[in-house]
């Protein structure tokens, strides 16, 4: 019995003992929105059920939404787990939102050829006039003061680099103590971290870093799909493509596979647009360019429709979301080739199938009306005769006498009789 407790005891304190040394890394790349939010604060959570040394944020961000980010400074602000905030790798930013996220941490740290900075709020979802937009500055500037009070770091540049939109390397957020180390990779960071003294919830921690265990939190599936279909290029492709989709679906009953790609692509579109401040005329012009496209196929005006539907289409796109933010605006270089693409897809496509199911049918009944057959046996009205036709003889009726040898038009096939006239001259 002994035996077995002190087992079950040198178990217990082996895994307290691994669960105190580990070290918990999240990594968050592209806009500040409701997925990377709950994505942060699930691994706040479970950084402070684990009671792990400290969690470890690899940020590289251009902004976001302002809600998301205060949801994230609060979750850091008010957790008992020593938060580092890592600007990482090379190259990367933290700018708009990621610059509060970054000031909130406990550790701040950026790595060589990283910036800091361009706090100053942006218009997102709604024109602001200048009063409206005075209040919504100092509100940022106020904040921002707050956070660099509470985790003593420079407030001058904090209030700065939201009023002037300043940004700095990482080298000058160190010298000016907007940060507190510059490392290399995580293994350099955690290095330089081990033995810091830090305050949280007026205790005292010294972090130790020493011989720890790292575990990565990845984003699920789910987050990371959601994450990525929140881009504004992908919502814009999205759209056009279930709208373009739809648009043949409806025109060509039965085709099915556009109908299912386009809808299922639509509602993709919809969900993203739930975290992007969308413009809804923007979103009517490009619904128009696509109907214009397909109106050229089915009645041809030699260019006009399809130069409409290209402006249209355009326009929409530029327009389709209302801030000011460059991160949350189409990219031109996606704009222009799903514009041709579409325009090409509705010309060429949509128009060679159209063109298919108008032209005259080449084999059954339909395809013998209006051919030429030759006459071999007399024909009388009410008493059929015989016509060669394709290699074939054919029993054939006329409403008037048809002689031997003459060359006729087929009218109609009625059973296995042909209907024919004499050929118009």
């Amino acid at each position: 019995m002994k035996k077995i407790f002190l087992v079950f005891l040198i178990f217990f304190l082996l895994n307290f003992t691994l669960t105190a040394n580990e070290v918990l890394v999240a990594k968050f790349q592209g806009i500040i929105g409701p997925i990377s939010s709950r994505y942060i604060e699930k691994t706040i959570r479970k950084a402070e059920k684990n009671e792990v040394e400290c969690l470890v944020i690899l940020l590289d961000t251009p902004g976001g939404l302002d809600s998301s980010m205060r949801d994230i400074v609060k979750a850091e602000l008010n957790t008992k787990i020593p938060v580092v905030v890592f600007i990482y790798p090379q190259g990367a930013r933290a700018a708009s939102a990621g610059v509060f996220i970054t000031l909130a941490a406990n550790i701040a740290a950026m790595s060589p050829g990283t910036n800091i900075g361009a706090a100053h709020p942006v218009s997102i979802g709604k024109k602001m006039d200048r009063e409206m937009k005075k209040k919504v500055t100092n509100d940022a500037v106020a904040y921002i003061e707050s956070i660099a009070q509470a985790r003593n770091r420079n407030v001058e540049w904090a209030r700065d680099a939201v009023r002037k939109s300043l940004s700095v390397s990482a080298e000058d957020a160190l010298e000016e103590g907007i940060i507190d180390i510059i490392a290399t990779d995580i293994d350099d960071l955690l290095k330089k971290i081990d033995g810091i003294e830090i305050e949280i919830k007026g205790e005292t921690k010294i972090i130790d870093t020493k011989d720890v265990h790292i575990e990565e939190i990845r984003l699920s599936f789910r987050e990371n799909f959601l994450n990525r279909i929140s881009n504004p290029n992908i919502a814009f492709i999205l759209f056009t493509v279930g709208s373009a989709g739809l648009v043949y679906e409806f025109t060509h009953p039965g085709a099915i596979f556009p109908g299912v790609a386009g809808g299922v692509c639509l509602i993709l579109a919809f969900f993203s647009f739930q975290t992007l401040p969308v413009n809804y005329a923007g979103i009517a012009l490009i619904i128009m360019g696509v109907l214009m496209f397909f109106l050229e196929t089915r009645t041809p005006t030699n260019g006009p429709l399809t130069v409409g539907g290209v402006i249209s289409m355009l326009l929409g796109s530029a327009m389709l979301f209302d801030t000011d933010a460059p991160f949350l605006k189409v990219s031109w270089s996606v704009i222009i080739p799903i514009v041709f693409f579409t325009a090409a897809f509705f010309l060429f496509l949509v128009g060679m199938t159209i063109r298919a199911m108008r032209k005259k049918p080449t084999t059954g009944k339909k395809g013998l009306e209006g051919e030429i057959a030759l006459v071999k046996t007399n024909i009388i009205p009410g008493k059929a005769g015989s016509v060669f036709i394709h290699g074939e003889f054919w029993d054939a009726v006329s409403d008037e006498k048809i002689k031997n040898g003459e060359e006729v038009e087929i009218v109609s096939v009625e059973g296995l009789k042909l209907k024919v006239q004499q050929k118009k001259k």
